[in-house]
């Protein structure tokens, strides 16, 4: 079997042009750092060996859907293992908020606690093939955690660049991991720029959102992974995540539109993309029915979403729009809330930008677009520990006791 047969190539999502896959590393050289690439894959050699391949893979991580991942199939893999995750049926939580059939996909069990690494898997075997010792990232802390992780058992350097204000929790992970991390006195846009400029400088090897297409392949794993546990056959409804860059969204974009492609799935599920009322760039745009970004300043406390400059939006809008689906804004506060009804009612433990995906299912219960019947599955992008002081705020506060002379009124608390 030719070990690169199932690539086509690269295409532009701006100017279209087409590319053989091994021509451009990064993005289009007609466009820009704007031209974003998308992995294009022979769908008629995948279609009669995907299944087979799925289920006799030896490793059960990701690297099993290695038909539709840029990659050689014999290539070298992460010594990592990356997924899969608990998806769980939250039943209690389905009841409570009127949705019975509602799963939670659950990547916050992935082993840096973020959905990053199933994209952090794919850069560090494209790097091993083509022998690269050193990747850059900028990141908001969960994409600089995951690639550091995974670099670490691999002797990879890991070059990190994340704001000063990235919560003290990631910048922990980073720094365990062995990273080069450097502070930027700026937002996560700032640390973008600084990376695109020394990669650019250095000959540093990157795998900073958007930039590197290949990050969106490995992002698609996880809808490849869910729908296989809920069965192909019978996709759900409408399928939530959090937005801030636009990677992950695009990526479930591409997975649903290559499970479609190959007839693994009889229809596509609606993608409903959830943003921070404070960091919605690219819910406005989805609103106007166009394309062009306009950057705000984003505020929001959830912040891994807070991006002023979404590198992805583009491929994001156009996932959104190709399985009609949704985009949603909630307030702060809201995701605050949604991460507190995760917790306690489906033992999800979500950080606040994580959460904002629930929140955007109980947004849509509330105006009425959601109906007890249909079928939701939730992403849960993030472990509640990267932010334990985000993901507190709407946990309220322990009972302080004295000892034994309280032990009545704990009984009333109880």
């Amino acid at each position: 079997m030719p070990l690169t047969q199932h690539l086509v190539g690269k295409k532009c999502t701006l100017c279209d042009r087409r590319y053989g896959f091994e021509e451009h590393e990064l993005t289009c050289p007609h466009c820009g750092e704007l031209g974003i690439l998308d992995v294009e894959y022979d769908y008629d050699f995948v279609r009669p060996i995907f299944h087979t391949w799925r289920n006799g893979s030896e490793r059960r991580d990701l690297f099993r859907f290695a038909p539709l991942l840029p990659l050689r199939l014999d290539g070298p893999k992460p010594q990592t293992l990356i997924g899969p995750t608990p998806l769980v049926h939250a039943t209690r939580l389905g009841k409570h908020v009127g949705i019975p059939n509602l799963w939670v996909k659950d990547d916050g069990r992935l082993p840096t606690a973020s959905f990053k690494d199933r994209a952090s898997a794919v850069a560090v075997a494209r790097a091993k093939e083509l022998g690269i010792g050193l990747i850059a990232a900028a990141s908001t802390g969960n994409a600089a955690a995951s690639l550091a992780g995974l670099c670490a058992p691999e002797g990879i350097t890991a070059v990190i660049f994340v704001p000063k204000a990235a919560p003290p929790a990631k910048i922990a992970q980073l720094l365990t991991f062995g990273a080069r991390v450097f502070l930027v006195d700026g937002t996560y846009d700032d640390a973008f720029a600084l990376s695109l400029k020394a990669a650019d400088r250095f000959g540093w090897y990157l795998r900073s959102t958007a930039i590197n297409p290949l990050l969106a392949e490995g992002k698609k794993t996880g809808v490849l992974e869910a729908l296989e546990e809920l069965g192909y056959g019978t996709p759900p409804d409408f399928v939530f995540v959090s937005v801030g860059d636009g990677c992950i969204i695009s990526g479930l974009a591409k997975g649903l539109a290559d499970l479609y492609a190959l007839g693994v799935i009889p229809y596509l599920p609606r993608l409903v993309g959830v943003q921070a009322v404070k960091s919605s760039v690219i819910h406005e745009a989805w609103k106007s029915g166009g394309e062009t970004i306009t950057p705000v300043p984003p505020s929001t406390r959830a912040d891994s979403i807070s991006v002023a400059f979404p590198r992805d939006a583009v491929k994001a809008l156009r996932g959104v729009r190709a399985t009609n689906g949704l985009m949603v804004t909630v307030e702060d506060e809201a995701i605050f809330e949604a991460g507190r009804l995760l917790g306690t009612y489906a033992g999800v433990f979500a950080e606040p930008a994580a959460a904002c995906a629930f929140a955007g299912v109980l947004a849509l219960k509330a105006a009425g677009t959601l109906a007890p019947h249909h079928r939701c599955l939730v992403f849960s992008t993030g472990s509640g520990l990267k932010d334990v002081a985000g993901a507190s705020m709407a946990a309220g506060n322990a009972t302080l006791v004295k000892g034994l002379a309280d032990l009545e009124a704990i009984f009333k608390q109880t």
